[in-house]
């Protein structure tokens, strides 16, 4: 039987599809930007008729009518990063939250811890053998794909056929639904002052060495250091994700992953996020290689690229050196995402930069302004990156080195780089705690 043969036996629509998941399934959902919103919709259409469906997510981008209150008893989601579209619904205990390394999340799936019924992808559609591309996300998809009893595939002409370890053939599909629309665009922006963001990202982008190569994190600060690179000579990109800002330093012949020592020549990611400007850049581009999260977030991966810079963010960091990533206090906010991942790679890396970056200060809904460089993490704060892993923290006043400095002197060396108006505060409580 020809794939063709299979392809058509096999389409049929969304709210046929979904008669697979019965009550009590675990469900993949493939998330960031291409999430499925056809095979969902029809989801959320049958759940009045289920019971206790668990929906296993990491990011997603979009609508999240299947977490609504009216879904409790008929579907739950277990997610394993907290994206705002499902974060009330964490807070309220209407969704649970599965702390995980992101280099472990399909392991989850692919070991068996947790067993899945069903995967619901998003693909381009078949090549001449029959192939299809998991396109802009393959790092969280492709193992929890496989580990699947039953696929539940929209195969969308608008997906673009990225390369690498990123196919599936159309015979592991067991129900496929045809659709055409453009996938959703996600800018690399945040709320706060641009003028901050730059200053950042200038001190970053100093201590970026020629040859070296990236892992940029989500957020503005990551996205606009690309703006500061275009003196530098031959870097390369080994990250989960990247945005549109890459294409600019690849045409302008700075990031050619000439010196990279892994994968050399190639751009290597799990996932995209981005706008259609990037989603047509990528398809069938063999500059780029996607591979699975397990392999492009393995530290020890990611350790054999020399002079690895590593980007991440904060949401408070305390005068030890510990940063908080994904609460504000107990408040569960995101997870620690690849930050573990590529910090502790990068910092094995010979020649690695690990950057932890962020504002200097954040401004509350109320109004008032906080320093994110505290005496203490707040009570409940989760540790994502511990003490021992931190080198480098960048505010918008400069570098603060901590590998190897005392306490006292990474106390120091934060406090400088704090903003003026809280430094006097900082010192003082670091006195009481007999830092200084």
């Amino acid at each position: 039987m020809s794939w063709q043969s299979i392809y058509q036996s096999r389409v049929t629509t969304p709210d046929e599809a979904v008669k697979a998941i019965r009550s009590k399934n675990r469900v993949f959902l493939t998330g960031n930007v291409s999430v499925p919103k056809m095979i969902l919709a029809a989801l959320v259409r049958r759940a009045p008729e289920l019971e206790d469906v668990e929906i296993c997510q990491a990011l997603t981008v979009g609508p999240a009518d299947y977490v609504a209150p009216e879904m409790q008893g008929h579907l739950r989601v277990n997610t394993m990063f907290i994206s705002a579209n499902v974060r009330k619904a964490v807070h309220e205990g209407r969704a649970d939250f599965t702390p995980v390394l992101l280099s472990e999340f399909p392991l989850l799936f692919k070991n068996g811890v947790l067993p899945l019924d069903v995967a619901m992808i998003h693909v381009s559609p078949p090549d001449e053998h029959g192939f299809c591309s998991l396109g802009v996300e393959v790092g969280l998809t492709k193992s929890a794909a496989e580990s699947a009893k039953i696929i539940i595939a929209e195969v969308n002409e608008q997906m673009p056929r990225t390369l690498g370890d990123s196919f599936i053939h159309v015979s592991r599909l067991n129900h496929i639904i045809p659709v055409d629309y453009p996938i959703a665009e996600l800018h690399m922006t945040e709320e706060g002052d641009l003028a901050i963001v730059e200053k950042i990202a200038g001190y970053i982008a100093d201590l970026i060495p020629d040859g070296a190569t990236m892992q940029m994190g989500i957020g503005a600060i990551p996205d606009a250091v690309l703006k500061y690179l275009f003196h530098k000579k031959d870097l390369g990109i080994h990250t989960e994700l990247f945005a549109e800002g890459v294409i600019d330093l690849v045409e302008a012949g700075v990031l050619t992953n000439a010196r990279k020592t892994i994968h050399t020549g190639k751009i290597v990611a799990g996932f995209i996020l981005g706008t259609q400007r990037l989603y047509k850049w990528v398809d069938d581009n063999p500059l780029i290689e996607f591979h699975r999260t397990e392999y492009v977030n393995d530290p020890f991966v990611i350790a054999q690229n020399d002079r690895m810079v590593a980007i991440n963010s904060a949401i408070e960091i305390d005068l030890t050196g510990q940063v908080c990533a994904d609460s504000i206090g107990p408040k569960l906010y995101s997870g620690v995402g690849g930050q573990l991942d590529f910090i502790y790679g990068a910092s094995r890396s010979k020649g690695g930069v690990p950057i932890i970056a962020m504002p200097s200060t954040s401004v509350m809904r109320d109004g008032t302004v906080i320093s994110k460089i505290t005496p203490m993490l707040k009570q409940g704060a989760g540790v994502v990156t511990t003490r021992n892993h931190v080198r480098f923290v960048v505010t918008e006043y400069g570098v603060a080195e901590l590998y190897g400095k005392t306490i006292r002197q990474r106390a120091q060396n934060l406090i400088k780089v704090a903003h003026p108006e809280f430094r006097d505060e900082l010192t003082r409580k670091a006195k009481e705690l007999n830092y200084l």
